[in-house]
């Protein structure tokens, strides 16, 4: 498998496991998920993406391993904080980090994110704006709360370095990633719609392919997400959604790729991981997978190597880069 340099921590392989070892997305079983985990090992991958939000991802790290990683495989976990009380961000992160500790049977983490948007302090999201400190983190407290509480952790040993969801607003995000201490690693939407789906908030463009580019040009490293949109970009989405959730209409929005796989004969969620892996700045590709099938479909995709300039061209002629539906 190819490897790419993720900011900090040095070489990693291209594809990490993520959030579908949770048993999250879709029919799965604690034993698949597991098998599927030792087979992303023996590919080569090499990172895993954990959460406490994901379902029973970190408990069934814990199972797993046991407590001891394979060597050579880096971890991270992250923490939803909001925009919590005046003073109380720093406590809120040490308890959520050492939960998570606790749970993986692990000693420390390589990346710890802030799984929180991003927000100016007056911003207000077009989405629940009554419930956004609940899923948004304030400037305010971002700066002068979390990045000295993330580098406490560091120093005590707990984290290897801090990261951030970049699927805030956008200009929030492009700030915390020019602080004077940023963050090591910085999660990206990567795919070819340019969407977050039913995680995107606000109103406005998502700007993902500039978020990209200010990481790179600042030494972060770009984890990339949402390589197949939540199911959007694949042939059929695995579970229930109603037809106003964004995921379905974005998925509706695909028809023209997926028409446009048909003709070339191949699966559209191979296409779309190809499509992500080659969106320049990304240095590896956080996977949904949940069982093996799945995972070896990524794999191929790796192997495949980017898409051909003419597959490329086709695809940015349907136009469906950033429109909102």
């Amino acid at each position: 498998m190819r490897r790419a340099t993720l900011g900090p921590l040095g070489e990693v392989s291209r594809l990490t496991l993520g959030g579908g070892i949770g048993l999250i997305w879709g029919p799965s079983s604690r034993d698949e998920v597991k098998a599927t985990i030792h087979a992303a090992l023996d590919s080569g991958i090499d990172l895993i993406d954990t959460a406490p939000l994901y379902n029973q991802a970190e408990t069934i790290i814990g199972e797993t391993f046991g407590g001891r990683l394979p060597a050579g495989v880096r971890i991270t976990t992250k923490c939803g904080l909001g925009t919590p009380p005046p003073g109380e961000a720093g406590a809120l992160l040490t308890a959520s980090l050492e939960a998570s500790l606790k749970t993986m049977r692990l000693e420390r983490v390589d990346v710890f994110f802030l799984h929180s948007n991003i927000c100016a302090d007056d911003f207000v999201y077009a989405v629940r704006p009554d419930r956004q400190d609940t899923y948004a983190t304030r400037w305010s407290v971002y700066e002068n709360e979390v990045i000295p509480a993330m580098e406490r952790l560091r120093e005590t040993g707990k984290i290897g370095c801090f990261g951030i969801t970049g699927i805030g607003e956008p200009d929030a995000v492009l700030r915390a990633v020019a602080h004077e201490r940023p963050p090591g690693v910085v999660q990206a939407i990567a795919n070819l719609l340019d969407s977050a789906g039913a995680l995107r908030r606000f109103a406005g463009p998502e700007r993902p392919r500039e978020i990209v580019a200010s990481a790179k040009a600042g030494g972060i490293g770009v984890m990339g997400i949402r390589a197949v949109q939540a199911g959007a970009l694949t042939a059929a989405i695995d579970r229930e959604t109603s037809p106003n959730n964004p995921d379905t209409k974005d998925y509706d929005r695909a028809a023209p790729f997926r028409a446009l796989c048909r003709e070339w004969g191949e699966d559209p969620a191979l296409v779309a991981h190809r499509y992500a892996l080659g969106i320049a700045g990304v240095d590896t590709v956080v996977l949904g997978v949940k069982n093996r099938d799945e995972l070896a479909q990524c794999i191929a995709a790796e192997a495949a190597g980017p898409l051909s300039g003419e597959w490329l061209a086709k695809i940015e002629g349907l136009g469906l880069r950033g429109g909102v539906p």
